[in-house]
Formats: structure tokens, C-alpha cells, sequence
């Protein structure tokens, strides 16, 4: 019983996916053709049948758990601790210095190796 639901819950899934892309490419096309009209207009029109797809979209099994995922997503985003402005900078400082440290070290080094190879060629 359980694997007849599953198999009719996965050709409804698979029916509106076909029709989210059918949605979405008569958008595409209708923008194209319509060009002439106002850009507000196809705007709109292009935003309400993207709208109206992802509904549909979040109807099936896969959308469901991308909804379920953005949502725990989202409240471990508001466990993060942020840095303060002061440590954002402190951090910023060092991070620049050690790069112009290693920057200067690299450019010495490359100006040792290009005298030991041009002494070495006698160019």
C-alpha cells in the first residue's frame, strides 16, 4: 500500500516539475515576443509566473525539503556570534600586514633566485 503512494506521489512530483518548467520557458518566450510592450509589464507578467512556479515548486517532495533546509538554515544563521565592528577591523589590520609581510618576503626571494639565474646564464 505504501509503495502504490509513494509511486503516485512521485508522478504528481514528477507532473509539476514538467509543468514549473512549461511555466517557467512560456515566461521566457512570452518576454521575448512581447518585446515591444512596456518593460513594466513584462516584468510583472515574468515575476508572477516565477512566483506562481516556485509555489508550485515548493508543492513537491524536493521543495518541501528545501523549504525544511532554508528554514533550519536560517536559525543557525541567528546562532551565529558576529564579530563587533572593532574585531571586524583588528582582524582586517592583521590579515592585511601578514599579506604585505609575505608579499615583501616573495618579492625578496624573487629578486635573489632572478640574480642567481642571471648569474648562472651570464645574462
Amino acid at each position: 500500500m505504501t509503495t502504490n503512494t509513494e509511486n503516485q506521489s512521485n508522478s504528481l512530483d514528477i507532473v509539476k516539475w514538467a509543468f514549473v518548467a512549461i511555466l517557467v520557458a512560456v515566461a521566457i518566450v512570452c518576454n521575448q515576443i512581447y518585446s515591444e510592450a512596456s518593460v513594466l509589464i513584462r516584468a510583472i507578467s515574468v515575476v508572477v509566473a516565477f512566483v506562481i512556479a516556485g509555489f508550485i515548486a515548493l508543492q513537491t517532495e524536493k521543495g518541501k525539503q528545501a523549504l525544511t533546509f532554508a528554514r533550519e538554515a536560517q536559525i543557525e544563521v541567528r546562532k551565529v556570534v558576529w564579530p563587533t565592528r572593532q574585531e571586524a577591523l583588528n582582524t582586517t589590520f592583521i590579515v592585511l600586514a601578514a599579506t604585505g609581510v609575505l608579499a615583501l618576503i616573495l618579492w625578496g626571494m624573487d629578486a635573489v633566485l632572478l640574480r642567481i639565474v642571471n648569474f648562472i646564464t651570464g645574462v
